[in-house]
């Protein structure tokens, strides 16, 4: 990945040594505050972990905005304290609700927080509702926004997330891409070369920051080393509809019992109640193989992921997490923004399709995987370092 060179760049300014012996506070002064970064989501939160830390390294004042779309108090105080992230400066308490009602809510009361803080910029990270609103409260009050994990692309047109990106992106002042296919899509879709930035992927840190956290993380129970499968099922498009939940399922037990691995499967609240409601979920879980457990924690859920034969998922992070972790991806999903993945040979796009999940897992099962290395596509742990480095040329006049 041939990522563009800042000047605090440092081969070992990713350690976890150096992060951790800067404890400087970021200021909670209700103004003048020169960084604002909303996040409203729990892949935000993970998006954010090791940033922050550079923020404080390096001096950054900045605060954290959660606009709460996702709020669960016992989750966020999990991922707050685990990741080590500031206690937000401003909780806007927005909650659940319909795209329209949910962003509007946020605009308003973002407005008002941008009144208060005075930011120089608003840093924006993925492509949540949280974000758009983010983005676009910071504009219309001539704000500069900054997205984190910009350019990503699916293709799906009327796809909420594939709508809240591209617009994000086009109000961006910088734009701080994770991969080169997310860069090339930008500067193909005409934005400026001197607004986008190939810094590589601020998730990808956390599996270099994290490595040994990862490895001694306790789970709630034992596992063998590759001798299970690891899954995951939360999609709407696949736990929404009956029939492609069933052919989804119907998969995961065949593949149990052909290769005799356990199928650990952490489930997810909305699949839960999904199969309650279809009088799926007692047949499911008692048949041979299928090992249905609690949501597990973000650590346990990499190690998870680092330690099986293979990994199943609709989820977009995981797919990305799986692959540099070492674990070949099978993805019940249309399309991926992880391209780069699908053509090392390391991800296989199955849609819900029974047979297509079949073929996926004999296909990793019974061939040898191509011999690359994962964190070089995506700056191999210095994003944040590197976006950490721009924001500080910004905001020292030294990008226009």
């Amino acid at each position: 990945m041939n990522v563009k060179q800042n000047k605090s760049d440092d081969s070992n300014s990713n350690s976890h040594s150096v992060l951790e012996t800067n404890t400087t506070k970021h200021t909670t002064s209700h103004t003048n505050i020169d960084v604002l970064v909303v996040v409203g989501t729990r892949p935000q939160f993970v998006k954010l972990a090791v940033l922050l830390k550079y923020f404080r390294k390096h001096g950054i004042n900045f605060g954290v905005v959660h606009t709460g779309q996702h709020y669960d108090y016992e989750m966020n105080k999990i991922f707050f304290e685990d990741l080590e992230i500031p206690t937000p400066v401003k909780h806007l308490n927005v909650g659940s609700g319909t795209h329209g009602k949910q962003t509007a809510l946020m605009l308003e009361r973002l407005e008002d927080t941008y009144q208060e803080f005075h930011p120089q910029c608003v840093v924006v990270p993925g492509d949540t509702n949280s974000a758009l609103a983010g983005a676009l409260a910071a504009v219309k009050l001539h704000i500069h926004t900054f997205h984190v994990e910009a350019g990503l692309r699916s293709r799906l047109q009327f796809m909420a997330e594939e709508i809240n990106r591209v617009l994000i992106d086009h109000m961006s002042t910088l734009l701080f891409a994770p991969t080169q296919t997310a860069y090339d899509n930008l500067l193909a879709e005409g934005i400026a070369t001197d607004k986008v930035h190939l810094t590589g992927d601020v998730m990808i840190d956390n599996i270099v920051f994290y490595a040994d956290r990862i490895e001694k993380t306790e789970l709630p129970f034992t596992v063998t080393p590759n001798q299970y499968i690891y899954t995951t099922i939360h999609r709407a498009e696949n736990v929404d509809f009956p029939e492609k939940l069933r052919e989804i399922l119907d998969a995961i037990k065949l593949v149990a019992q052909k290769y005799d691995l356990d199928v650990i499967i952490p489930l997810h609240p909305r699949t839960k109640k999904r199969l309650l409601s279809y009088g799926m979920f007692s047949d499911f879980v008692a048949s041979p193989g299928i090992r249905v457990i609690e949501p597990v924690g973000y650590f346990q859920s990499l190690k998870l992921a680092k330690h099986a034969k293979l990994v199943i998922t609709d989820s977009g992070g995981l797919q990305k997490e799986a692959f540099a972790l070492g674990t070949p991806v099978v993805t019940m999903r249309e399309t991926t923004e992880w391209v780069e993945i699908v053509d090392a040979g390391w991800n296989i796009i199955t849609d819900y399709k029974k047979t297509r999940i079949l073929d996926a897992v004999t296909h990793f099962m019974e061939k040898k995987l191509p011999q690359v290395n994962a964190l070089e596509f995506y700056g191999s742990g210095t994003a944040s370092e590197r976006i950490t480095s721009l924001i500080e040329d910004f905001l020292g006049g030294n990008i226009p």
